[in-house]
């Protein structure tokens, strides 16, 4: 894998470019959770996270007018526990990888935790992420087991193309040989995952982003809405985002964090999840929403 200098790319192109869609999200509650329960299976039983590295952001980057207060976002993955084994949300990233997120200043970074999710990825039954982007898909395409991870990786059709063609950074960009090796799939707006998930189009941050749906055998419902918002008070406030590196496709995304909003009002089992969040993620494990590390 080259190892472009992260000097080279730091203010090259930080996030894809999202393109207008031509079609506005929307979602339907009902036909997610009725995907969700399509699969046959027992359902899972409870939902872990691990934070594995750290920004540190002035909160006006994360909410548009947000006071210039320090912030701290969250990298972070998710395992998903089932009687038989774990599905992961996301993979982590490398040192490097991070290194590119902070634009020269040195920010933390966790390697014991890092671990757990390299850890967890190689005995994953399956492993899904929101978004093409590296802190959230480099923990597969940079593995030393990028050959036992791929294949039960799944990506959609939109993040295999811009991973090969317009990568958010070179270290994370991939070959057609290597492409090959994902289980590739495409879908217009929700697709069965496993039993009890089901993926979400939402293409707002990225030309490839997804929401994932999660309900447990208790009946708690989870939304991990990847990089929609970096902050819930984007979901509560319906604000976008004010970082002068990001280019994402607006349409979508005040219709999706319009979705969330709603969902947050009228759906008090639903628990959305804002991967960036430091708040709320410490917030969750407090009430047992999500488990403090993976198993």
């Amino acid at each position: 894998m080259s190892r472009v200098s992260l000097f080279v790319v730091a203010f090259v192109a930080l996030a894809a470019v999202a393109p207008a869609s031509a079609q506005t999200f929307s979602a339907d509650l009902s036909a997610i959770r009725q995907a969700a329960k399509s699969m046959p299976g027992a359902l899972p039983l409870r939902v872990n996270v691990v934070k594995f590295a750290e920004s540190r952001r002035t909160k006006n980057f994360a909410i548009k007018g947000a006071p210039r207060e320090p912030s701290i976002q969250a990298r972070t993955a998710y395992q998903i526990i089932y009687p038989d084994g774990a599905i992961m949300i996301d993979s982590g990233m490398d040192l490097q990888v991070h290194k590119f997120f902070g634009r020269g200043v040195e920010e933390p970074y966790f390697p014991a935790e890092e671990a757990k999710v390299e850890r967890a990825l190689s005995s994953a039954k399956a492993i899904v992420v929101t978004h093409e982007h590296g802190d959230h898909i480099a923990g597969v395409i940079r593995s030393p087991d990028f050959g036992k991870l791929a294949p039960k990786t799944t990506i959609t059709r939109t993040q295999l193309q811009t991973l090969m063609t317009m990568p958010q950074m070179p270290e994370i960009k991939l070959s057609a040989e290597q492409g090959q090796r994902f289980n590739v799939v495409d879908y217009e707006s929700t697709r069965p995952f496993a039993p009890g998930m089901a993926l979400i189009k939402s293409s707002g941050h990225t030309p490839g982003s997804q929401m994932v749906y999660v309900v447990l055998q208790s009946g708690k419902e989870y939304v991990f809405a990847g990089d929609v918002a970096w902050h819930m008070d984007g979901v509560r406030q319906v604000t976008g985002k004010d970082a002068p590196w990001i280019t994402e496709d607006e349409p979508n995304m005040a219709a999706e964090l319009t979705w969330l909003n709603g969902l947050m009002r009228n759906e008090p089992n639903v628990a959305i999840v804002i991967s960036h969040d430091e708040d709320q993620r410490l917030q969750y494990i407090r009430d047992r929403v999500l488990g403090d590390g993976f198993e």
